[in-house]
């Protein structure tokens, strides 16, 4: 092994290399990641000291700081509080925690809490094979962590979404406590609307996990999970809502059976969940939060359009986009179906080499004891649209993709014309260029 000083020197260049490589060099398209603003990093680099720093304790029944377990909290209190009424404004809330440091770490306090209110271990989930996160699964940690027991949603494949019908029968019968929805491949908004009478019939919390949506739902371009139905939101706060890593729940807790689920699930998230809050995150996340409320609609359109005129394009070039007959998609993401091609593995490979950084998906009618050889495609336009990009330059992008894709030319052929395209789109978009332009708009 060497020295730990060689280490480090080794540490430092690779560090170096990574910030050259994804962020100067590479398209990202990745659906999971987001891009935070200019102003949103000098947030983050504003409060070096608040990220050293620890906080701990309860919170009342708006979220706020209730008590805490450390001195010296008298400020960082107030940041917490001003950050969780930033939430609260934005979505129309009257509780949310901010506590979370993800959004794995937000479903595990909801689905422990709603489990605690409801007392019901019983979960309804859209199957991990047909785009669920993990964390709902009983192979993570909903079912080996928490000890909950699964109940799958019935998915429509040919409609990439749950069916209502046959999933509000799967409701009634096994009565279930928790109702969840969203998820990590989530091309179209979930039947909230359709099945919440199921859910109501048989007293069954919905939960919804908007980590890949959030920003879309802040823009008013997918759904409104709490006004269709959902009694609480789980979120990442660094998806397609571009603020820092960290994690949300939201709600309205406007019953007696909801106020109840916010006591257990505050209970979940401290003491059973999270102890340090990451305070250092907070400004920034509300610097996100009012950033999204001037410009979160004209982005999350174009994030949606720029995601469907992918998927016609790549359609009419002979790449098969699934839900063709449905528009492709409504959200930020496509899956794609590129068996033809050699499958999702070494098509994934192949556009990395050139510099395109996407991940391989299994898709519902894959063989699911072959995980690692899957079909698919998930191809993400987030990161892309907030460069700048717009239905021209998408599909050159598509057209730089294809040339990979069928082989037309190599992936190191393909890179530099990549590498341009990154440079010509190098700025932030739909946010503020310093916290002082912040200031200003805040301001007026």
């Amino acid at each position: 092994m060497k020295d730990l000083p060689n280490i480090i020197l080794d540490l430092i260049e690779t560090t170096k290399k990574h910030e050259q490589y994804r962020k100067k060099e590479c398209i990202n398209l990745i659906a999971s990641e987001g891009l935070k603003s200019p102003a949103v990093c000098q947030m983050l680099d504003l409060t070096h000291d608040l990220a050293t720093r620890y906080a701990e304790g309860n919170n009342n029944k708006e979220g706020h700081v209730e008590k805490r377990f450390y001195q010296g909290q008298k400020y960082s209190s107030q940041i917490e509080n001003h950050t969780t009424d930033a939430i609260k404004s934005l979505f129309q809330t009257t509780w949310a925690d901010i506590r979370l440091i993800s959004g794995t770490h937000a479903n595990t306090a909801t689905f422990k809490g709603l489990a605690l209110a409801s007392k019901n271990n019983k979960m309804a989930v859209t199957p991990l094979s047909c785009g669920a996160h993990i964390s709902h699964d009983y192979t993570g940690l909903a079912g080996s962590i928490l000890g909950l027991d699964n109940i799958n949603h019935i998915y429509n494949i040919n409609e990439f979404n749950i069916d209502p019908d046959k999933s509000a029968h799967i409701i009634r019968t096994t009565k279930p406590g928790i109702v969840t929805f969203g998820g990590s491949l989530f091309l179209f908004p979930h039947p909230i609307k359709e099945l919440k009478e199921a859910c109501k019939d048989v007293n069954a919390y919905i939960a919804y996990d908007a980590a890949h949506v959030l920003g879309l739902i802040a823009g008013g371009q997918f759904q409104d999970p709490l006004r269709e139905g959902a009694d609480f939101i789980t979120a990442s706060t660094h998806k397609t809502f571009p603020g820092p890593q960290g994690g949300v729940i939201m709600g309205i807790p406007d019953t007696p059976a909801k106020e109840k689920a916010v006591r257990k699930i505050q209970h979940s998230v401290f003491p059973l969940t999270a102890s340090s809050t990451h305070l250092g995150r907070l400004p920034a996340l509300g610097i996100a939060c009012f950033e999204m409320k001037i410009f979160g609609q004209s982005l999350a359109a174009q994030i949606v359009k720029n995601a469907q005129t992918a998927g016609q394009y790549l359609y009419e070039n002979g790449v098969k986009v699934v839900a063709e007959h449905k528009g492709f998609t409504k959200s930020h993401q496509l899956a794609l179906d590129i068996r033809e091609f050699g499958g999702g593995n070494k098509i994934a490979q192949e556009l990395e080499d050139a510099n395109i950084i996407l991940n391989k998906n299994i898709l519902p009618y894959d063989d699911q004891s072959d995980k690692e050889n899957p079909a698919g495609l998930r191809v993400g336009f987030q990161d892309v649209t907030r460069h700048g990009m717009q239905e021209g330059d998408i599909k050159y992008l598509c057209d730089l993709m294809m040339d990979v894709i069928k082989g037309k030319r190599s992936s190191q052929q393909v890179k530099v014309d990549v590498m341009a395209l990154k440079e010509e789109f190098s700025q932030v978009k739909y946010g503020f260029q310093s916290v002082d332009e912040a200031l200003k708009y805040a301001k007026m």
